[in-house]
């Protein structure tokens, strides 16, 4: 029994709804999306590569061994008598002559080889160079980073919104079909009595079904929007969440407010330009380790090892094996490469040029795109303060018309009609105000300002 209740619990437990407020979600989603985890991993593997390219400076220690077995040795041959030997008179029929030669094995059956191998870098101008371009390396991974945090957070403030707008749309349409029940139970009352016709009646059903119509819509739509927001989270489609965040918690002053913009911009709170300056740097790094690789280059090794060889097996394993060391200096100086550093170079120096007329490029189009989104934005906010005003008269325009019903100097068709027209205007007003939700959020990442955390 008490298994049985604990499952339970754990079952509501795990049903409960976790609370988000738009804070909430985009901090969730900057540590959970796969796209942030994939760019986490990609600064792992930098990581990885700075280390392996400080490595090169470290000893390079090699330890090696051979064994060879040779079936048929090697002759050595000479002029004959050459060195002192006896004339081989055999090979050439009990005749000598002047082209007698004499061929000995150079060589024993059994060979082996035991050795340690220690290189070292002393000095090469370039490595410099390449530590400050893993730096340079680093600096870019984590930028790469915050840009997949800032289109995340872009993804999850729109959806947020979507839900947002669509949850209050939903109340609305509750509202709405609340009211148009209670007028069409009054209407059935008044058919009763015999102050209105039966068509009243079913004008009103026609109307309340198509509330009902819009409502399903809606809330699919709802349940749809709200699949799209976990997904930009990183969170699990069948995971329940409640968004604690409300439409009527910005007034219509804070809205007109958020429209209202800093001249101050700097091009560098934009993560595209400022990843793009790490690149340039990174691009003029590479152009400077081409010209010192005409610096010499020095390096030293170090060799340790033993070898034997035998005629029989048995003694080459039995008998001493030879030691031998060597140390040497390796200096490498570069005189004449037919010109593939110089046009190497070059190719470097054309690559800085571009990243420098992009970064230009770049600008302009930060540019545009704040203008872009301003004028949007102005223009979303007139609009909705349109729809606002259209939306209140419509209300006003339906409490005015029910009243004259009841009172009978009313038709029931102006009623219908007001009814649709404030549905209507509720409809065009959440319209205007995601656009123009969704519009402050353009603006927000055009000024560099959507998402500034880590």
């Amino acid at each position: 029994m008490l298994l049985l209740l604990t499952g339970l619990l754990g079952s509501v437990m795990a049903q409960t709804p976790r609370d988000f407020s738009l804070n909430d979600a985009i901090h969730f989603a900057t540590q959970q999306n796969i796209n942030v985890k994939n760019t986490q991993l990609d600064a792992l593997s930098a990581e990885a590569r700075i280390r392996e390219v400080k490595g090169l400076a470290l000893p390079q220690v090699n330890v090696g061994a051979s064994a060879t077995y040779n079936a048929i040795i090697q002759k050595f041959i000479f002029p004959a008598g050459g060195f002192g030997a006896p004339v081989d008179s055999t090979a050439t029929g009990g005749a000598s002559s002047g082209d007698d030669v004499t061929a000995i094995p150079f060589g024993v059956k059994y060979q082996g080889s035991v050795a340690a191998n220690v290189n070292q870098l002393i000095f090469d101008a370039s490595y410099k160079i390449g530590l400050r371009a893993a730096a340079t390396y680093r600096e870019l991974a984590q930028k790469n980073i915050t840009a997949s945090k800032i289109t995340v957070a872009e993804q999850v403030a729109k959806a947020y919104y979507g839900v947002l707008v669509s949850e209050e749309r939903l109340k609305l349409l509750d509202i709405n079909i609340s009211r148009v029940d209670t007028l069409l139970r009054e209407t059935r009352a008044m058919n009763t009595q015999g102050f209105v016709e039966k068509i009243d009646i079913d004008r009103l059903e026609v109307q309340l079904n198509n509330l009902k119509t819009d409502r399903q819509n809606v809330k699919n739509l709802v349940d749809l929007s709200y699949n799209l927001l976990k997904f930009q989270m990183g969170l699990p489609i069948n995971a329940p969440i409640q968004l604690t965040d409300r439409i009527e918690a910005y007034s219509q002053q804070d809205l007109e407010r958020a429209a209202v913009l800093d001249s101050a911009f700097d091009y560098g709170q934009r993560i595209e330009f400022s990843t793009l300056q790490t690149q340039i740097t990174l691009a003029d790094l590479d152009y400077q380790s081409i010209g010192k690789q005409y610096y010499p280059r020095l390096t030293a090794a170090a060799t340790y090892g033993h070898n034997n060889g035998r005629n029989n097996f048995m003694d080459f394993w039995t008998t001493q094996w030879f030691n031998s060391a060597a140390i040497t200096l390796n200096l490498n100086v570069p005189i004449f490469d037919g010109f593939q550093k110089r046009y190497a170079a070059q190719q470097r120096k054309i690559a800085i040029d571009k990243a420098r007329q992009t970064g230009e490029l770049l600008k302009n189009s930060i540019d545009l795109q704040i203008r872009q989104a301003t004028v949007t934005l102005t223009n979303n906010l007139q609009t909705l303060q349109s729809q606002k005003r259209n939306m209140d008269l419509a209300q006003e325009i339906v409490r005015v018309t029910r009243i004259k019903y009841k009172e009978g100097v009313g038709s029931n068709i102006e009623v219908l009609n007001a009814e649709t027209s404030f549905r209507e205007a509720q409809t065009n007003y959440f319209s205007a105000l995601l656009d123009y939700m969704i519009t402050k959020v353009d603006l927000d990442k055009a000024l560099g300002k959507l998402y500034t955390g880590q």
